[in-house]
Parts: structure tokens; sequence; C-alpha cells
């Protein structure tokens, strides 16, 4: 096989130059010459605890039974009462973002992908689940684990 034999798809080349000129805008922007702040990530609050609080995706309240809502990029549904799941809004065909859940599916707007309250595949063509997300209830708050 030649080198010129070889084809990359477009987006692969695309996405490539994107992080490559973020890597050249990042450095360029950088003086080289100061130094790192010592207090930078540090907790300010003395003796304080320096882990942060899980972060709330949303209320209980704003998730109907055999719904869900979309917050950010995670879906969180409500399948039967008191059982919350979330999953990544990445649809697992092709990367696009999830932007409807409606009767009873998780629906992806760019090839008809259709998933289940659980995650799980209802009509392609995606043909694996959605990627789940760690969540847990606390108080009236569903937050990231």
């Amino acid at each position: 096989m030649d080198i010129h034999d070889v084809q990359i798809p477009r987006k692969t080349v695309l996405a490539g130059f994107g992080a490559g000129a973020a890597a050249v805008t990042l450095a360029a922007c950088s003086s080289g010459d100061s130094a790192p702040d010592p207090d930078a990530g540090a907790d300010a609050s003395p003796g304080g605890d320096a882990s942060a609080a899980p972060e709330a995706l949303t209320s209980t309240a704003d998730v109907p039974v055999g719904s869900g809502v979309i917050v950010g990029d995670v879906v969180v549904t409500q399948p039967v009462a008191g059982d919350y799941q979330a999953f990544s809004a990445v649809c697992t065909h092709s990367g696009c973002l999830i932007n409807q859940v409606a009767d009873g599916t998780i629906n992806c707007p760019c090839h008809g992908s259709k998933f289940s309250l659980d995650g799980q595949v209802v009509n392609g063509p995606a043909a694996r689940p959605l990627t789940p997300v760690s969540v847990e209830v606390q108080g009236n708050s569903i937050v990231l684990t």
C-alpha cells in the first residue's frame, strides 16, 4: 500500500486541525515568564474541606414519571416513580446531541435513533445504548456522583 492510497475522513482531518489550532492559540497566549500561582486551586477557607459538593443537575420535581429532561449534556429520566437514571446526551450512533424526551423515548434528531428511558436502543441506526451517568437523589435534588 502506498501512502497516497490512504484516505482519511474529512471529519478526522478537521478535528485534528481544530485541536492543533487550539493548542497553538493557547501557547501563543502564554507569556512563558510568569510563575504559577501557588494558591491556585487551594481552598481559601482556613481548615475548610477541599472536596467540592456534588453538582445538582435538576430537582426531582422537574423529572416526570415515564419521561425525562435534558440538562446540558445529560439526560435524566424517571422510568417508574422514584427510579431516576441518567445518561450522556450524546447519541452513540454519530455523536449528535439528544434533543428530546417524548412519548417514552429519548430521541436523537440527526438520524432518528430512539432510546428507552433506561438508555437502551429502541430504534436505530444507533446500535449501542446511551452511556450511563452516575447520579443519586439528595433531598429533592438529583446530583452527579
